[in-house]
């Protein structure tokens, strides 16, 4: 399988058109089904469905569509490493991010002190829970991250910050419990909750509340904050996350209370073990290291 065949794929699936995607490659409309139909008897199946007007992704066709856009954005970010040289750095460092405090407020403080000394870096932000952001540092798509534990960092090097984050409750100001300066586990019996995707951090919610966590009423899961929010807002739901998720998120309807006893959890910078950097990633590791000892 060639890049420039994974490349004629990747433009064909985003196109859904081939005459339009050979017009954008500067192929013949033949010239670029037959490049499809090779790259098909390459990997053994279907990848395309030809319609009248635009074509379909197979369930093969969409798996391979998801590993081409991840391989070929390694291939186009190992490219721009590779011009780097001892008087310039240059390249793309890419970054995941947790929703939290340390990727709102940190992590733009660092990103503004390493810019200012090497200015023709750039930069790729992903924005998932610690699951999705350790599985694409691991395969290569994403150079650090920023991951809220509980998590586990065998096969990762990291950076442990200073800062925690409180876990509470995302309630509407309209709510019964919007007047608590603290949320107990007492006070969320019969409450509809919206409670995290991550089933460590579920496991970590439920020993805080300990014997009353079966008698919850848990409507939904989530894995972005920003689309539980608006189920908060619309009086559906109460969201439990960390205060530091909320911080970006202007929205007058809801506010963060958090637990008591409290319940807290710890936030890193984790990057692969045993991997080769690039010279900006070592660069940027180093600006965090100098970031946290100040």
């Amino acid at each position: 399988m060639e890049f420039r065949s994974l490349y004629y794929f990747l433009t064909v699936a985003r196109e859904e058109n081939i005459t339009r995607a050979a017009e954008k490659l500067h192929l013949t409309q033949p010239t670029l089904s037959r490049q499809l139909m090779l790259l098909e008897d390459s990997v053994g199946t279907q990848l395309i469905i030809r319609g009248k007007r635009k074509i379909h992704l197979t369930e093969a066709g969409m798996l391979l569509r998801s590993r081409a856009e991840e391989i070929l954005n390694i291939v186009q970010k190992t490219e721009k490493d590779l011009l780097s040289d001892s008087n310039q750095i240059i390249g793309e460092i890419m970054i995941g991010m947790a929703e939290c405090m340390a990727a709102h407020k940190l992590l733009p403080e660092i990103l503004s002190a390493f810019t200012k000394e090497f200015p023709s870096v750039t930069y790729d932000f992903y924005t998932g829970n610690a699951d999705l952001i350790k599985a694409r540092i691991e395969n290569g798509v994403i150079d650090i991250g920023i991951l809220l534990e509980p998590v586990d960092m065998e096969k990762f090097d990291f950076i442990r910050l200073p800062q925690k984050e409180k876990w509470g409750i995302i309630v509407n100001t309209d709510s019964i419990l919007a007047t608590k300066e603290y949320i107990q586990a007492i006070d969320l019996k019969g409450i509809p909750l919206i409670n995290t995707k991550r089933a460590v951090v579920q496991n970590e919610i439920a020993n805080w509340f300990k014997n009353t966590y079966d008698d919850l009423n848990f409507i939904a899961t989530y894995n972005l904050i920003s689309n539980a929010i608006s189920l908060v807002a619309n009086h559906i739901g109460n969201v439990i996350t960390i205060e530091g998720s909320l911080f970006n998120h202007d929205n007058k309807d809801v506010k963060f209370i958090p637990f008591e006893p409290a319940l807290e959890s710890g936030v890193v910078f984790a990057w692969k073990k045993q991997r080769i950097f690039s010279p900006a990633l070592s660069k940027f590791i180093e600006t965090i290291y100098h970031r946290i000892n100040e």
